[in-house]
């Protein structure tokens, strides 16, 4: 059975998270920022017996469930009486359980996360214990994670790295986390500077908040010992600037799919090695294949694959997709394009649906958005394929101004024929206030796409 959950971060979710694992029943988080019609046929994909809400979700659940039946379980607010049907009177309600009679096989299905797909139905991708186990031996090798340690969860925990970046490997060393509403820049801020965390877990567009808050410049960040990076590449100006104040990123490298820690740069290489997302840790294997699935000689670009106990076995009710996805040898294909050094350490160099094609020439857009946030007018950058009737495709920059900075397309294309090989300047320049995202912080490109199309 499967039982779905509409909740903030808090307490109950983990209640739930674990109480699933003892009873054997597979828990599916949903993202409370989406609408009923995107949710509902996700409740029909995954068929909950019961789905849990808490109070800011209430209006959101009875909808879904007036479009989809399914028997509704509130999540009381802290303090509130245990109202008949509610989470807290069905715990109040149980017997002390003494000893279960556990039985977690490797390869049984804890929880489901559904990944917000560019095209299509979401799918939702299978977690299983062993994927837990293998990203913490992976996670708490790479950071050194002790029952000493204090990390936050600001992020939603209907997404990976709420969960199993940001607490999972923390809570099975015995460590602490300090669970938050969600990203709050100065709230962070404060916690890093007051001494209270050890540890910090982020994407780039938080690295990049942080940067421009008012307090940022005032805040000692050596008091916190291990600083992470993943979901896109962190930005050379970016990790260059927290260097300047004694904190070095380390750049990490993972999906869903993974667990997700697959790569995790060591802190001594981080300037050796910039750009690089470190070795693989110990639970999983990689190769690096061309078109035709052969090995590629070191230094060169291919599509990432990844194999171990920490892979997902598959998709829920999508065996065309799992197929597409782990091949028949168990190898599960990325969709991105690394390279190797000959010291073996790796590169993401983009992803193989972002890359578009100029003149003949590959372009990977993560390099163009790179040099782009060396400018000092631009504070966040995105660059994507165009059709051109000339070239095929070229490049178009969407660009974020730096706080009290203006941009200028003429000079930022300028600037980019400075640094790059003509047929990877963009073309265009689009000056925008934001850029569309997914919960963990990645740019959304699809969108950016459909927005030049309905144009």
């Amino acid at each position: 059975d499967r039982v779905s959950i509409l909740c903030h971060n808090g307490l109950p979710f983990f209640e739930l998270l674990f109480g699933c694992a003892k009873a054997g029943v597979v828990l599916v988080p949903l993202n409370w920022r989406q609408t009923p019609s995107e949710l509902v046929p996700l409740l029909d994909d995954c068929d909950p017996r019961l789905l849990f809400h808490d109070g800011p979700t209430a209006d959101l659940a009875t909808a879904l469930a007036a479009a989809r039946p399914v028997p509704l379980v509130p999540i009381l607010a802290d303090g509130a009486a245990a109202a008949p049907g509610s989470f807290q009177a069905l715990v109040d309600a149980q017997d002390d359980p003494g000893d279960w009679p556990l039985d977690w096989p490797a390869e049984g299905v804890w929880y489901m996360l559904y990944t917000s797909g560019t095209t299509g139905l979401p799918k939702a991708v299978l977690q299983t214990f062993a994927m837990a186990y293998g990203n913490h031996i992976n996670l708490a090798g790479a950071t050194d994670l002790t029952s000493r340690d204090v990390t936050p969860n600001y992020l939603p925990l209907f997404h990976t790295a709420g969960i199993n970046l940001h607490t999972m490997p923390t809570l099975i060393v015995g460590g602490s986390v300090k669970v938050l509403p969600g990203f709050d820049p100065d709230r962070l801020l404060d916690l890093i500077g007051g001494g209270e965390l050890t540890a910090l877990l982020a994407v780039p567009a938080v690295y990049q908040a942080l940067s421009i808050h008012p307090k940022f410049a005032s805040t000692d960040l050596t008091k916190v010992r291990s600083w992470t990076s993943g979901g896109a590449p962190l930005p050379d100006a970016v990790l260059d600037l927290y260097l300047s104040r004694g904190a070095a990123i380390c750049q990490g490298y993972g999906m869903t799919e993974t667990g997700p820690t697959v790569f995790l740069m060591d802190p001594d290489n981080v300037t050796a090695k910039p750009g690089s997302v470190g070795k693989p840790w110990m639970m999983t294997r990689i190769r690096i294949v061309d078109a035709e699935g052969h090995d590629v000689e070191r230094g060169d670009s291919g599509e990432l694959l990844m194999k171990g106990p920490n892979i997902t076995p598959g998709y829920f009710n999508r065996p065309e997709a799992t197929a597409a996805a782990l091949d028949a040898d168990g190898w599960l294909h990325s969709g991105d394009v690394a390279r190797q050094d000959d010291d073996g350490y790796v590169y993401i160099v983009d992803r193989i649906k972002d890359m578009y094609i100029s003149g003949g020439e590959n372009v990977y857009p993560a390099e163009v958005e790179n040099l782009l946030h060396s400018h000092p007018d631009v504070h966040e950058a995105a660059v994507v394929g165009v059709a051109d009737e000339r070239w095929g495709e070229v490049g178009r920059a969407y660009l974020i101004a730096a706080p009290g900075r203006a941009i200028d397309a003429d000079a930022i294309i300028a600037y980019c024929r400075e640094n790059l090989a003509a047929y990877k300047v963009p073309k265009s320049v689009r000056v925008v206030t934001e850029l569309p995202r997914t919960p963990a912080g990645k740019v959304k490109k699809h969108e950016l796409l459909a927005a030049e199309n309905e144009q």
